[in-house]
Protein backbone atom coordinates (compact mmCIF):
# COMPACT_ATOMS: atom_id res chain seq x y z
CA UNK A 1 0.00 0.00 0.00
CA UNK A 2 1.22 3.15 -0.91
CA UNK A 3 -0.02 6.80 1.35
CA UNK A 4 0.84 10.17 -0.71
CA UNK A 5 1.83 12.94 1.30
CA UNK A 6 2.30 16.73 1.01
CA UNK A 7 5.16 18.57 2.77
CA UNK A 8 5.25 22.17 2.97
CA UNK A 9 8.99 23.74 3.16
CA UNK A 10 9.91 26.46 5.11
CA UNK A 11 11.81 29.49 2.88
CA UNK A 12 12.34 32.20 4.85
CA UNK A 13 12.53 35.66 3.48
CA UNK A 14 16.13 36.37 1.74
CA UNK A 15 16.94 32.42 1.96
CA UNK A 16 17.03 29.63 -1.34
CA UNK A 17 16.97 26.08 -1.00
CA UNK A 18 18.13 22.87 -2.51
CA UNK A 19 16.88 19.75 -2.62
CA UNK A 20 18.57 17.12 -4.00
CA UNK A 21 19.35 13.19 -3.84
CA UNK A 22 22.48 11.62 -2.58
CA UNK A 23 23.80 8.05 -1.93
CA UNK A 24 26.71 8.21 0.66
CA UNK A 25 27.18 9.55 4.65
CA UNK A 26 30.19 11.41 3.34
CA UNK A 27 28.03 13.52 1.28
CA UNK A 28 27.40 15.76 3.94
CA UNK A 29 30.77 16.95 4.63
CA UNK A 30 31.21 17.36 0.57
CA UNK A 31 28.34 19.52 0.36
CA UNK A 32 30.12 21.79 2.95
CA UNK A 33 32.86 21.90 1.28
CA UNK A 34 31.36 22.69 -1.64
CA UNK A 35 29.52 25.36 -0.69
CA UNK A 36 32.08 27.31 1.19
CA UNK A 37 34.41 27.00 -1.64
CA UNK A 38 32.04 28.44 -4.08
CA UNK A 39 31.35 31.18 -1.58
CA UNK A 40 33.01 31.46 1.46
CA UNK A 41 30.64 34.80 2.78
CA UNK A 42 27.37 33.15 2.33
CA UNK A 43 25.67 31.11 5.20
CA UNK A 44 24.40 27.81 5.12
CA UNK A 45 23.05 24.66 6.80
CA UNK A 46 22.88 21.09 5.05
CA UNK A 47 21.46 18.26 6.45
CA UNK A 48 20.97 14.55 5.07
CA UNK A 49 18.61 12.12 5.34
CA UNK A 50 20.55 8.27 6.40
CA UNK A 51 18.27 5.79 4.59
CA UNK A 52 20.35 2.69 6.13
CA UNK A 53 22.62 2.25 9.12
CA UNK A 54 21.65 3.93 12.31
CA UNK A 55 19.09 6.50 9.94
CA UNK A 56 20.05 9.72 11.71
CA UNK A 57 19.89 13.44 10.03
CA UNK A 58 23.38 14.19 9.30
CA UNK A 59 24.00 18.06 8.70
CA UNK A 60 26.43 20.52 8.51
CA UNK A 61 26.62 24.35 7.98
CA UNK A 62 28.18 27.41 8.91
CA UNK A 63 24.88 29.43 10.44
CA UNK A 64 23.29 27.38 13.55
CA UNK A 65 20.20 28.51 12.16
CA UNK A 66 20.04 27.20 8.59
CA UNK A 67 21.53 24.07 10.05
CA UNK A 68 18.71 23.60 12.80
CA UNK A 69 16.17 24.60 9.56
CA UNK A 70 17.87 22.37 7.42
CA UNK A 71 17.48 19.22 10.42
CA UNK A 72 13.81 20.20 11.04
CA UNK A 73 12.97 19.90 7.35
CA UNK A 74 14.86 16.64 6.97
CA UNK A 75 13.19 15.06 9.72
CA UNK A 76 9.82 15.97 8.24
CA UNK A 77 10.71 14.49 4.90
CA UNK A 78 12.35 11.53 6.04
CA UNK A 79 13.08 10.07 2.73
CA UNK A 80 16.00 8.38 1.96
CA UNK A 81 19.52 10.25 1.02
CA UNK A 82 17.49 13.65 0.29
CA UNK A 83 19.91 16.06 1.40
CA UNK A 84 18.43 20.06 2.24
CA UNK A 85 20.65 22.84 1.90
CA UNK A 86 19.17 26.49 3.30
CA UNK A 87 21.51 29.49 1.58
CA UNK A 88 21.72 33.01 2.36
CA UNK A 89 23.86 35.75 1.29
CA UNK A 90 24.28 33.51 -2.43
CA UNK A 91 21.65 32.09 -5.06
CA UNK A 92 21.96 27.93 -6.23
CA UNK A 93 23.23 29.31 -9.29
CA UNK A 94 26.51 30.36 -7.05
CA UNK A 95 26.95 26.75 -5.64
CA UNK A 96 25.07 24.22 -8.49
CA UNK A 97 27.84 22.88 -10.52
CA UNK A 98 30.43 22.32 -7.50
CA UNK A 99 27.38 20.20 -5.69
CA UNK A 100 26.50 18.99 -8.96
CA UNK A 101 30.18 17.61 -9.70
CA UNK A 102 30.19 15.99 -6.35
CA UNK A 103 30.29 11.92 -6.86
CA UNK A 104 27.97 10.51 -4.69
CA UNK A 105 25.06 13.88 -5.85
CA UNK A 106 22.76 11.42 -7.93
CA UNK A 107 20.02 14.56 -9.16
CA UNK A 108 19.02 18.15 -7.84
CA UNK A 109 15.16 18.21 -6.99
CA UNK A 110 14.78 21.54 -6.33
CA UNK A 111 16.99 25.26 -6.17
CA UNK A 112 14.69 27.76 -5.56
CA UNK A 113 13.36 30.74 -3.06
CA UNK A 114 10.13 30.54 -3.99
CA UNK A 115 7.78 28.13 -1.79
CA UNK A 116 8.05 24.55 -1.76
CA UNK A 117 5.58 21.24 -1.37
CA UNK A 118 7.19 17.79 -1.82
CA UNK A 119 5.00 15.22 -2.50
CA UNK A 120 5.76 12.27 -0.97
CA UNK A 121 4.86 8.47 -1.40
CA UNK A 122 5.33 6.38 2.20
CA UNK A 123 5.20 2.67 1.92
CA UNK A 124 6.22 -0.29 4.58
CA UNK A 125 9.68 0.37 3.72
CA UNK A 126 10.07 3.75 3.78
CA UNK A 127 9.43 7.40 2.04
CA UNK A 128 10.64 8.84 -1.58
CA UNK A 129 10.04 11.80 -3.18
CA UNK A 130 7.91 11.49 -6.37
CA UNK A 131 8.58 15.76 -7.38
CA UNK A 132 7.86 19.38 -5.79
CA UNK A 133 6.04 21.85 -6.21
CA UNK A 134 8.25 25.16 -7.27
CA UNK A 135 6.15 28.51 -6.86
CA UNK A 136 3.32 29.63 -8.34
CA UNK A 137 1.37 28.67 -12.06
CA UNK A 138 2.26 31.02 -15.21
CA UNK A 139 0.54 33.86 -15.69
CA UNK A 140 1.57 34.23 -19.15
CA UNK A 141 4.10 35.04 -21.40
CA UNK A 142 6.35 37.77 -20.72
CA UNK A 143 5.78 41.14 -23.33
CA UNK A 144 8.39 43.14 -24.30
CA UNK A 145 8.47 45.56 -21.40
CA UNK A 146 8.60 42.15 -19.43
CA UNK A 147 12.17 41.56 -21.55
CA UNK A 148 13.25 44.34 -21.03
CA UNK A 149 12.90 44.17 -16.90
CA UNK A 150 14.25 40.69 -17.23
CA UNK A 151 17.62 42.06 -19.16
CA UNK A 152 17.78 45.06 -17.08
CA UNK A 153 17.72 42.68 -13.88
CA UNK A 154 20.38 40.50 -15.10
CA UNK A 155 22.62 43.33 -15.48
CA UNK A 156 21.90 45.11 -12.22
CA UNK A 157 22.57 41.90 -10.11
CA UNK A 158 26.15 41.30 -12.29
CA UNK A 159 24.80 37.87 -13.99
CA UNK A 160 24.91 39.16 -17.15
CA UNK A 161 26.99 42.00 -19.33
Amino acid sequence: MIQLKLVQIEVPEGSNIILGITHFIKSVEDLYEAIINSVPNCKFGVAFCEASGKRLIRSEGNDKELQTLAESNALTLSCGHVFIIYLMNAYPVNVLEKIKNIYEVCSILAATANPLQIIIAETEQGRGILGVIDGFTSLGIETNEDKKERKEFLRSIGYKL
